[in-house]
């Protein structure tokens, strides 16, 4: 099949993805007064479901899992390693340690928002400069300085839920499970997303490159440090954007690039928008799932992200072993 086609499947399963999260949930809205009210046709109060709560959630969902994969997608070219995730510079845990500091002070949205970019931006910060040493990038030394600054995160977190007040810690554990309950407005992270875009598909080719080393990549004539230091903050602007979102969503950036390698669109002038498209799909069918199957109860989707997840990258895994037999 032609990557174009798979392209154009791959969209036409966002838009529908898009459509059910919105349609479905404790009230189930028909197809038809769905339409209604999203072409203004109607009124009332489904409508206002459908604007006020669903449109909008729906819509950070997809700006969260898209910025997911397409952080993930550079990282495995940023450290030529397809287990490369996200969350490798600690740049969760650094706004998580921000967002919960600032519920335990009792601060309002706008100040977590704050606290938790200072520390994502403080913590991606702390890991490049540790990594980067005399002009010269280490992706190993990347991997272990994330490593072990998000371990001293972690520590500090749960030090953090400890001295916190009971009623407070459900709404921390929450966020640190990933929950898109309080996303508030997608516009901002969709324009982050749409600019990333913009930035990368231009340097497609140059990242097929770089991802056959960084050998390869300078005997072609590819500025290669100048590359990876990009990559790496453009994968950490995606990466803080979703964080901040959604709290820390796991498995959607590590596997979705692998997904839609198996569709055949290794190129990344087609791999990355394809991953954006299907980690935001991705995502949002989750969120729907956790709000809706057991409602009224809502689970927080970063639990089912995880549940799906872990199953299929042992399938993954399964796959890459018996294919290099």
């Amino acid at each position: 099949m032609r990557r174009s086609r798979i392209l154009l499947l791959i969209c036409l399963f966002a838009l529908a993805a898009l459509m059910g999260s919105i349609a479905v949930g404790s009230v189930a809205i028909p197809v038809a007064d769905l339409l209604a009210a999203l072409t203004g046709k109607t009124s009332g109060p489904v409508a206002d479901i459908v604007w006020k709560l669903r449109l909008p959630r729906a819509a950070a969902g997809f700006a969260c899992g898209g910025l997911l994969a397409l952080a993930g997608s550079l990282l495995q070219v940023l450290l030529r390693n397809p287990l490369a995730d996200p969350y490798i510079f600690g740049v969760s845990g650094g706004a998580a340690l921000g967002v919960l500091l600032a519920m335990l002070l009792g601060l309002g949205m706008a100040m977590q928002t704050g606290l938790g970019l200072a520390g994502a931006i403080a913590a991606s910060g702390a890991v490049f400069l540790l990594s980067f040493r005399g002009g010269e990038w280490n992706p190993y030394r990347l991997l272990l300085t994330g490593v072990v600054i998000a371990a001293g995160l972690n520590a500090a977190i749960s030090l953090i839920l400890v001295l916190a007040p009971y009623a407070t810690v459900k709404g921390m554990l929450y966020w640190l499970m990933g929950d898109l309950a309080y996303a508030g407005n997608p516009v901002p992270a969709l324009l982050v997303l749409a600019v990333l875009l913009a930035v990368l598909l231009p340097l497609g080719r140059t990242l097929n490159v770089l991802a056959l080393g960084r050998t390869r990549a300078l005997s072609l004539g590819v500025p290669v440090a100048g590359m990876e230091i990009l990559l790496y903050f453009l994968a950490a602007i995606a990466t803080v954007t979703a964080v901040l979102i959604g709290g820390t969503i796991g498995f959607i950036g590590l596997i979705v690039p692998h997904l839609v390698r198996l569709l055949g669109l290794a190129d990344h002038r087609w791999l990355l928008p394809a991953s954006v498209l299907a980690g935001g799909s991705l995502l949002v069918i989750a969120d729907a799932l956790a709000r809706s199957a057991w409602a009224p109860l809502q689970f927080p989707v970063g639990v089912l992200t995880a549940l799906l997840g872990v199953p299929v990258l042992l399938l993954l895994l399964a796959g890459r072993s018996d294919a290099a037999r």
